[in-house]
């Protein structure tokens, strides 16, 4: 038996493969080099959802504009009970509150649903109202209008942009398969995707880039890197953003997130010698990680530079795993339209290594 299934085949797909000893993230076809900066979110949604829908436009921007203003109207179900929590459990509520099925309208609603809720839920739990979308704009540059209330700049659309590609789809992870589960009952699209919600926001998949602020701003300076890193590590901690289940090798998302944020330049929200404090911190926890545990490789992770794009872009640390969400729903989607498609009910075998019952005397 393998723990946690590791290295257990659970289903065949066209959609993305991760080569954890190479570094490489394929994407239907396309290394993520190809995509991340080049193409907009918009069109590797559309990559991942060709053939699994039918009458799937050419240009899915003016489509998914449209979802964004037809969710926005349970944005007014927004209540005190609902902003007492944290933004991805306000945002998993609202989108809740979706009809489910299995169609394209669905499908683009989902896909619509963390970028609404979560700029709503940001802005009125600081006493701000909500920013109803733009459908003409970007889906990157309507998020980041909604969230702040301005339109933002082109490097910071952009560099949101690159982001939702970056994390779109990335193989069987943990919330993908739970995904696929769901989605392997014919639950609904709908389901499928509040159940990956659930999955993402544990700390061990998708809820991690938070900690990754706190981290740079109990350190610092650079100066005081590697004593933090080292006491740190001394209490038994988890260092984030260094690390991956899968991958033997550097993230090769990292270092498009961190061309991303360093394209931003300045006159964007990067605050002055972060990026290069970062790599400091960066090149410190690599250094002591490589001591700490020569048995182990230990790298830079999606996470790390995830956290300095998006503190860049305003967000705040509670929401980072939202927006996680209002990329990796694309894949949520593509995944779960394949498994109906082709896949039968998910219904793996167990070992049961409890007591027995005592013979019949």
């Amino acid at each position: 038996m393998s723990d946690g299934l590791e290295g257990v085949v659970a289903a065949e797909t066209v959609l993305s493969e991760v080569d954890g000893q190479a570094g490489r993230l394929i994407i239907r076809g396309h290394e993520l080099d190809e995509l991340a900066g080049r193409i907009s979110f918009e069109e590797v949604t559309h990559l991942l959802w060709d053939g699994f829908f039918d009458k799937l436009p050419a240009d899915l921007a003016p489509a998914i504009g449209a979802a964004r203003a037809a969710v926005f109207a349970e944005v007014s179900a927004l209540d005190t009970g609902l902003l007492d929590r944290t933004p991805i459990e306000a945002m998993r509520a609202l989108t809740a509150r979706l009809a489910d099925g299995d169609d394209l309208e669905v499908a683009l609603r989902l896909l619509a649903a963390p970028a609404v809720f979560t700029a709503a839920v940001v802005r009125a739990q600081a006493g701000l109202a909500p920013v109803a979308p733009e459908p003409a704009l970007s889906h990157a540059a309507d998020i980041l209008r909604m969230l702040r209330g301005t339109t933002p700049s082109k490097a910071e659309a952009d560099a949101l942009d690159t982001y939702l590609v970056t994390v779109a789809d990335h193989g069987l992870n943990a919330s993908t398969f739970t995904a696929r589960v769901v989605a392997s009952t014919h639950a609904g699209l709908g389901s499928a995707v509040i159940a990956g919600i659930c999955a993402l926001k544990g700390p061990l998949h998708g809820g991690a880039p938070g900690p990754i602020i706190e981290m740079l701003d109990g350190i610092g300076a650079k100066e005081n890197a590697r004593d933090w890193i080292q006491d740190a590590l001394a209490r038994g901690d988890r260092l984030m953003g260094f690390g991956h289940r899968v991958y033997r090798v550097r993230d090769p998302r990292a270092d498009a997130l961190k061309a991303a944020v360093r394209k931003m330049g300045t006159g964007s929200n990067v605050l002055p010698g972060r990026l290069d404090f970062a790599e400091a911190v960066e090149a410190a926890a690599l250094s002591i990680l490589k001591n700490h545990k020569p048995n182990r490789s230990l790298q830079t992770n999606v996470e790390f530079y995830t956290a300095l794009l998006l503190e860049s872009l305003a967000f705040p640390p509670s929401a980072f795993t939202c927006v996680f969400a209002m990329g990796r729903v694309a894949g949520w989607v593509a995944h779960a339209r394949e498994q109906v498609a082709g896949g039968r009910l998910i219904r793996p075998a167990s070992t049961y290594v409890g007591p027995m019952p005592k013979a019949a005397a």
